[in-house]
This record gives C-alpha cells, structure tokens and sequence, in this order.
C-alpha cells in the first residue's frame, strides 16, 4: 500500500520561507512522477509543481514560479518543495501525489498524502 506523508508546514510572516517535506512508502519511487498541489480555503485544488523521475525536468504553475523548486531525492524516496517569498495568497493545505505522467491534471496522480498546512501572515 503506498503511503505519502507530508510535513514541514507551518506559520510563517510573508516574505518567509518553508519547506515541505514528502517521504513516499509502498511504491518503488524512483519510477513515480511526484507532484504538489494546494488548497486554499473555498477554492478548488490546484497545481502547484511536478518533477519527473529522473529530477530533469520540472514544471511550475506560473503563480509560484520563481518562488518555488520542487526537488527529489530517490534514494530518500522523499520530494521536496522548497518555497520562498511567500505571500499570503500561498496560504492553503499543500499535497504531494504520485503518479507516472508529468502532469498538471489531478486526475493523473493516483496517490495522494494527507496534506499539511501552510499559513502565511501579512
């Protein structure tokens, strides 16, 4: 059974930095494409980031561009988002999945982890 597990979320002022942890069990990792998404509060979930197996090439959604790096480290089998300058509208619950397609499309991540909250003050 594969498990995603999140953590590192947090409270922080804007203008701060976390990063999100996420340590995958139960699948062989090097072969899954990992991505983040999040939820804010009323809004529906969206994409955030993905990586590919390899770690050779990412894609980012253009409101955390330049903000965020998604990173992999395989013999970890964990995923990481690493966010700076962080503003209040990043304030959500932030998921990591797994799936095989290096996708933006919910539907093609087959597990996913529980969430853990990010929360920005301005």
């Amino acid at each position: 059974q594969v498990q995603l597990v999140e953590s590192g979320g947090g409270l922080v002022q804007a203008g701060g930095s976390l990063r999100l942890s996420c340590a995958a069990s139960g699948r062989t990792f090097i072969n899954s494409v990992m991505g983040w998404f999040r939820q804010a509060p009323g809004k529906e979930r969206e994409f955030v980031a993905v990586i590919l197996q390899s770690g050779g090439w990412r894609d980012y959604a253009d409101s955390v561009k330049g903000r965020f790096t998604i990173s992999r480290d395989n013999a970890k089998s964990t995923v990481y988002l690493q966010m700076m300058g962080l503003k209040p509208e990043d304030t959500a619950v932030y998921y990591c999945a797994m799936g095989v397609l290096g996708s933006r499309r919910m539907d093609d991540y087959e597990y996913w982890g529980q969430g853990t909250q990010v929360t920005v003050s301005s």
